[in-house]
């Protein structure tokens, strides 16, 4: 990369920030001005140890730390796991069941106040206090996690997270060794906050972090201010570094169409939707430069609800799977340039997959083509033809479209169909609410981390259902028994057989797909459309497009 070099206020640069003469220099060349972000909707609530959803996990890696991190690295990079807030990532002891955290000093939150030992322990409460989406799968593994997920509010962890002000550590006991744990309190919902954040969703109010921003003010209706920590300083560049811009200004409340138009007049500098299908062609044409396509470890599925009628019937929910025309849905999304049809929950390349279609002309390791006949059969077979069927998706040009293609699926096999679009800021929470008695909705996930627990325990894993919980990721509600405790054997398995436990995974992936709780439709590449004024692109594996990282001429 070519460095550009500004003479004076270098050796104040490097005080502040740790970084060599040549690094400093750059940096401070670019570093200022006002990027804009453009989006349909606010992402729902700002509480990082409650939202789910990539919009808001994408920006909160300028906002919050954890104990670790994921590098905030270009490409494969950023899946290394390094120490954040804590000083070192620990070895494990006592059989691979206890850390020790020593937390680094002289941290600040975004108020002013220090960070302390006290803030990491009641961190770690919060997460069960709030009822966080992964308290009980991801989570639970911490002794006394057990008694936090029955009893949320008087939480405290007693004898799993012990903190010792004096030598300023934190230690944290499981009650079986977790080769994924470090992973787990990499991410947001694992952020370290002050000590007094609400014991409940913080919402549109904004709760103090560590990391080079923070949030200046927030409107879901309207946008989102992001300003620099006037308290942050560079412990690690690894792990939080410091950002370009002065302000990242979110505004919400744009249409597709608006949003393209925005970043191709310089109003925008970065359209956080996926661009509509028919626009595609002229992005891809005429701004070319400006256009960024890479592959995810992601999946478009179809969550049917087990526990409502039609799709109480394992029937029901294959005859959708076989009816399902997934090259049609890979045209609306953009085409095979932008996605590949699939059948199953593990994406393709990622640990643990085994290609598996048993939903198509001809079942084997392939999709091929629908086979309505066998769909039809199936439905009469049910004893569910007739039934209503509202398919709930995202108010967007390109969820609408898959919706209103299910719609149509839906009604030639036998159901009285509707689509309903409700806005992106509500309908991932709305769709996990089981008082909302969503029946099909069409939903997307993307790996959180890189093992095969994150798309098949955490989604079809009894402990992520919880009844009218806005925050019930395992959004059809499937529970077998027979498989959690497969999915249990195969994480304990993966502490000390990693390659034994992905050929678990794959078992558990057949056994999943063939009980149907979901359809699979396809794996997504992502388009990010910038603005000619946006430099030093970086998509990172993990979190994507990292934010501030980039800088605005």
């Amino acid at each position: 990369m070519k460095k550009w070099m500004l003479a004076g206020a270098a050796a104040l640069t490097i005080a502040l920030s740790g970084l060599t003469p040549a690094q400093a220099e750059y940096k401070a060349e670019h570093r200022g001005g006002t990027m804009r972000l453009v989006a349909r909707s606010a992402a729902g609530t700002l509480d990082p140890q409650i939202n789910y959803t990539l919009q808001y996990w994408q920006i909160y890696q300028g906002l919050y730390d954890g104990l670790v991190a994921f590098k905030k690295a270009n490409g494969a990079d950023g899946f290394t796991k390094v120490p954040d807030l804590a000083e070192e990532i620990p070895q494990p002891t006592n059989d691979g069941k206890t850390y020790v955290f020593k937390i680094r000093k002289g941290i600040k939150f975004s108020d002013g106040r220090d960070l302390t030992v006290k803030d990491v322990v009641a961190s770690l409460q919060r997460i069960f206090k709030v009822s966080s989406p992964t308290a009980g799968g991801f989570f639970s593994v911490i002794v006394g996690a057990d008694k936090c997920l029955a009893e949320a509010k008087s939480c405290t962890l007693e004898g799993g997270v012990v903190g010792d002000e004096a030598a300023g550590t934190v230690t944290i006991n499981l009650i079986q060794p977790d080769a994924e744990f470090m992973d787990k309190l990499a991410l947001p919902h694992a952020a370290i906050l002050p000590a007094d954040a609400p014991a409940e969703d913080a919402g549109s109010n904004p709760i103090p972090g560590t990391g080079a921003y923070f949030v200046q003010s927030y409107d879901p209706n309207k946008g989102m201010t992001m300003a620099r920590n006037p308290h942050f300083k560079v412990w690690s560049e690894d792990a939080q570094p410091d950002g370009y811009p002065d302000v990242i200004q979110y505004d919400f409340g744009l249409t597709d169409e608006a949003e393209v138009n925005a970043v191709m007049n310089g109003e925008a500098d970065w359209m956080f939707d996926q661009p509509p299908t028919d626009r595609l062609g002229e992005i891809g044409s005429k701004f070319k430069d400006q256009v960024y396509l890479n592959t995810l470890t992601a999946w478009w599925y179809a969550p049917m609800n087990t526990r409502l009628a039609p799709f109480d019937n394992i029937k029901a929910r294959q005859a959708v799977n076989f009816a399902i025309d997934r090259k049609a849905l890979v045209n609306l999304f953009g085409g095979p340039v932008l996605g590949s049809p699939v059948c199953q929950v593990l994406p393709p390349g990622f640990p643990g997959h085994v290609d598996y279609c048993p939903y198509t002309k001809d079942p084997g390791a392939k999709w091929s083509a629908p086979d309505m006949e066998k769909a039809k059969q199936l439905v009469e077979e049910s004893g569910t033809k007739g039934q209503k069927v509202t398919v709930i998706v995202e108010d967007t040009a390109v969820s609408k479209s898959i919706g209103v293609y299910l719609q149509s699926v839906l009604k030639e096999i036998g159901y009285d169909s509707e689509v309903k679009p409700i806005s992106p800021n509500i309908q991932f929470t709305y769709i996990q609410n089981t008082n909302n008695k969503v029946q099909i909705s069409v939903s997307q996930w993307y790996q959180d981390y890189p093992a095969a627990s994150d798309f098949l325990y955490i989604l079809f894993g009894c402990e992520s259902f919880k009844e009218g919980s806005d925050s019930s990721i395992n959004i059809s509600g499937f529970c077998d028994q027979a498989i959690n405790k497969k999915m249990k054997d195969a994480l304990a398995l993966g502490v000390t057989d990693p390659d034994g436990a992905n050929k678990m995974w794959a078992e558990i992936d057949k056994e999943v797909t063939d009980a149907a709780p979901m359809a699979a439709m396809f794996t997504p590449k992502h388009v990010d459309f910038v603005s000619k004024r946006l430099g030093n692109f970086q998509f990172n594996a993990q979190f994507y497009w990292m934010v501030s990282q980039s800088w605005v001429q």
